[in-house]
């Protein structure tokens, strides 16, 4: 089930293991298995690969960083599946993320010996990618009949349980996320503040956005460690950061 109604559905980069990821969810739809067991799931194939880096094993470093895209698709389809939507997933997919890249560039910068303000660099320019493409993303869902709104375009205020979670873990989480992604909602937000008043994105500049989510972002990565050029994966996440203002730049002059 797509997130967006179809005429507004576009090529998404990112999501290369959505496939695999429904054919998972549809295994797992009559099972007692729920969305947060799959999200725990992607996060063990996270630590695998991370593990692998650190032990320079690429090759499986590099399938366990296209498994955990994989699995991260499952999550999202399961609970639509099973219309088991809920705050918790959503921000514990999202904390699972940032947590799992903070782990991935630590061990590409212990393996590569590379200065750790060039990595603390490369961390930020890969979160702000990831905030601009969901930033967009989310508007866009929000703006279509028919798009699924479990994200909320601005995260400001503890969102309300959904039927089948609780309060106080909904409350946890929330805070959990604030604190880790708050200040890169602000940077992007206060970049393209008017974005949410724009018509919906036409599907060419979602198709390009989307090279900063983060299936298409840990592909790069796997693919840069298995041609052995690991030592150019913290320089590109710096370099690709610029195309941060591009897009803005796009989408405040011919996108309005």
């Amino acid at each position: 089930m797509s997130k967006l109604p179809k005429e507004h559905q576009f090529i998404d980069l990112s999501d290369y293991g959505r496939f695999l990821g429904r054919l998972l969810a549809n295994l797992l739809k009559n099972t007692k298995f729920t969305p947060i067991h799959v999200t725990l799931l992607f996060v063990v194939a996270g630590l695998i690969a991370v593990f692998c880096i650190l032990k320079n094993h690429y090759y499986y470093a590099a399938f366990f960083l296209i498994l955990k895209s994989i699995i991260d698709a499952a999550d999202g389809e399961l609970a639509r599946l099973k219309n088991t939507p809920s705050y918790t997933g959503r921000y514990l997919d999202s904390v699972s993320d940032i947590l799992l890249n903070i782990l991935l560039l630590g061990s590409i910068t212990y393996v590569t010996n590379t200065n750790f303000m060039l990595s603390f660099a490369a961390f930020l320019g890969l979160q702000l990618q990831g905030t601009l493409y969901n930033y967009y993303y989310v508007i866009l869902r929000n703006k279509c009949i028919g798009g699924d709104t479990t994200s909320r375009v601005f995260e400001v205020k503890t969102p309300t349980a959904l039927p089948g979670e609780q309060q106080k873990h909904v409350n946890i989480i929330f805070n959990i996320y604030i604190f880790l992604y708050g200040g890169f909602d602000k940077i992007i937000y206060a970049l393209d503040s008017k974005a949410h008043k724009s018509n919906p994105f036409p599907n060419w500049f979602m198709m390009g956005l989307s090279i900063f989510g983060l299936g298409f972002q840990l592909l790069l990565i796997a693919v840069f460690l298995i041609l052995g050029l690991d030592y150019l994966i913290i320089p590109f996440l710096i370099g690709i950061s610029g195309l941060i203002i591009v897009f803005i730049g796009i989408r405040k002059t011919l996108l309005k």
